[in-house]
């Protein structure tokens, strides 16, 4: 915590010079007692050796031994003295008393010395005996003064004295003095503690003030005593958060009109959204509707025999239909990705036959633009749904054909580094994407260089499905482009076991031949007489014998009188709030056995995909292509109700 911290900060900085004083103070004592402990040892040593001196200057100076030898014992009774010698002035033993630990000196001056021997803690003291001068008082006191002033030399006497003691009363005095600090120490650290709290309990009071302002307690006061020593930093935080508190309120009544406002924009804007898609699901109906019919019209339209000039008329007609439909079936794919219906049926494939169905479809193309179209035969096995990824490598290659003017197309598959997966590329030598719209053009409706939205240009769409496809594939998409150079897209898939390849067969296949479809009767149901009436005319032109009817009643009645369908075409929205699906299955109930169906409508709510797969009806979104419904109907009359 941080009190802690400047609790200990200021614990610190109050015994930092207590500690100096007291280390001082006590290292000064003890300097002074142990110097003056010395001093006092060897004052009483050089006063013994003296007064031993003094004693022995009679016996000595009367040869008498028995006295220096008493001397010598009576001395020994001192604590600190371990031995004593007496010798004479030839340096001849007198009198001894102890065990002397030492040598004696082959060399004795008349002066006072002194030695230590540290290795048994000990000193030796010298002193020299000499005799003291008589003072005279005859006829001949020049003479004797003047022999006084040479005292005449007796002997020596070494005294050995003990540092024991002296080391023991050291010892005390270290010990003392270490108490000494330590009770300095002691009482400085309470001094200091009781110090410190006046400091850190403004301090607490403050940083208690500040963590509650920070846990949101804007309401928190601290209590402000007129003998604080924080007092004027205390009333700022008061201020401060009193000012908080206004300014908190504030904001929420500001957040809260925000919200308010916000909650009505949104209500407008989902109001806005809820009118928009209702407005764009009647437009997208109501504009597929008549597409659908006119689709109709225009294939029948082409089976008669017309003049030059009115085929030219039908070609471009064809051309303006053929884009409007493109755009509708693109908004139909993305929102059939977003939805969630497409369903991804993983099989193994030679990824060979999807590209012989691409070199059919794509060969007039290219030829028509004078551009080389090469696709290299592959022998890999893929694992992965053929239907969607050709779709995936169609778009790649039409994008690629229509931005390119010079040179062409490639299109090939490898193994990929991993060995688990095949890499299939598109090159084409065409103008190239920028770096910085390389990530953009996968976004629905961006082109790039195309402000005037020329048809001749594609719809901005098709890279789109292709990403989402390759998402809900779970293949990974790749780019690599230069302005000016080309460009390379490419989709790794995973490798199928080659087994599973030798048995299992693409279902994409070149573009199927029609079969005869003369002598079937089909029951259509279309409310829209526009549309009803190209539908009859394209289906009859075809060889087809058709029931139509506007409502299910009228199918219904038509099936009693004896006209049994072999197949059934059905708008998904009639009359009278019925649905295709309802009437499919009551025709069906009505014959007494599952008569091939499949359903068209304008509509594109995605929740009418999700119905008609769970009914197990195909679903042809409006426009219908002829040539698709064509090929439906064949395979639906030929092998019965398919997914």
């Amino acid at each position: 915590m941080k009190l802690r911290g400047i609790r200990s900060r200021i614990l610190l900085a109050a015994m930092l010079p207590v500690t100096l004083i007291v280390l001082l103070l006590v290292t000064a004592f003890l300097v002074t007692r142990l110097g003056d402990n010395q001093e006092d040892y060897r004052h009483h040593a050089r006063a013994l050796v003296r007064q031993l001196a003094a004693s022995c200057e009679y016996g000595l100076f009367s040869g008498n031994s028995a006295n220096l030898q008493s001397i010598a014992h009576s001395a020994l009774r001192e604590s600190d003295l371990r031995s004593i010698l007496i010798l004479g002035a030839d340096g001849e033993l007198l009198a001894k008393a102890g065990v002397p630990g030492y040598q004696v000196p082959s060399s004795l001056g008349q002066a006072e010395a002194q030695q230590h021997d540290a290795s048994k803690g000990t000193d030796l003291f010298l002193q020299a005996i000499t005799a003291s001068p008589l003072p005279l008082d005859d006829l001949f006191e020049a003479k004797a003064s003047a022999a006084a002033v040479a005292p005449k030399y007796l002997g020596h006497v070494l005294i050995e004295v003990s540092k024991d003691k002296l080391q023991q009363r050291e010892r005390e005095l270290l010990w003392f003095g270490f108490g000494l600090a330590l009770i300095g120490l002691l009482l400085g650290g309470l001094l200091a503690l009781r110090l410190s709290e006046g400091v850190i309990a403004p301090v607490a009071r403050v940083s208690r003030m500040i963590e509650r302002i920070r846990r949101g307690e804007l309401d928190a006061r601290a209590e402000v005593s007129s003998d604080d020593p924080l007092r004027d930093l205390q009333q700022g935080l008061n201020q401060m958060a009193r000012s908080l508190e206004s300014s908190r309120h504030e904001l929420e009544r500001r957040v809260a009109m925000a919200t308010l406002a916000l909650r009505e924009k949104k209500e407008e804007a989902e109001t806005a959204t809820l009118a928009k898609s209702r407005f764009l699901a009647a437009a997208s109906h109501d504009l597929r509707q008549p597409t659908h019919a006119l689709g109709m019209f225009v294939a029948r339209l082409k089976q008669l025999e017309h003049k030059p000039e009115a085929l030219h008329l039908i070609a471009h007609l064809e051309l303006s239909l053929l884009a409007m439909r493109d755009l509708l079936d693109g908004l139909l794919d993305i929102s059939r990705l977003e939805a969630g219906t497409v369903q991804v049926r993983l099989q193994s494939f030679h990824l060979n036959d999807v590209f012989e169905q691409l070199k059919v479809e794509l060969g007039l193309t290219a030829i028509g633009r004078g551009l080389t179209l090469r696709i290299r035969p592959s022998s890999l096995g893929l694992r992965s749904d053929p239907t969607l990824l050709h779709q995936i490598l169609l778009n790649l290659m039409a994008n690629a054909l229509r931005y390119t003017e010079l040179g062409g197309v490639l299109l090939a598959g490898r193994r990929a580094a991993d060995g688990k997966s095949a890499r299939i590329e598109v090159w084409d030598s065409g103008i190239g994407i920028a770096l910085e719209h390389q990530e953009a053009i996968f976004k629905e409706f961006y082109q790039i260089g195309n402000l005037e939205r020329d048809r001749g240009k594609g719809l901005g769409l098709g890279l789109n499905i292709v990403q989402r496809t390759a998402q809900l594939l779970g293949h990974r998409l790749h780019v690599c482009s230069r302005p000016g150079v080309g460009s390379r897209f490419s989709v790794e898939v995973p490798l199928a076991p080659a087994p599973a390849v030798a048995l299992e067969r693409s279902n994409v296949s070149p573009t199927d031949s029609y079969d005869n479809l003369q002598g079937l009767t089909v029951q259509v149901i279309e409310d829209d007489e526009l549309a009803r009436e190209g539908m009859v005319g394209l289906l009859a032109s075809w060889g087809i014998k058709v029931v139509a009817a506007g409502d299910l009643s009228t199918a219904l009645r038509q099936l009693n009188a004896g006209s049994l369908p072999d197949l059934i075409l059905s708008d998904y929205r009639l009359p009278q709030g019925e649905d295709g699906i309802a009437a499919v299955r009551q025709l069906r109930a009505a014959a007494g056995w599952s008569i091939p169906a499949f359903l068209i409508s304008g509509d594109t709510d995605p929740g009418l995909l999700l119905a008609a797969r769970d009914a197990g009806l195909i679903l042809l979104h409006k426009p219908v292509r002829p040539a698709k419904m064509r090929n439906l109907i064949r395979r639906l009359t030929n092998t019965g109700q398919t997914d």
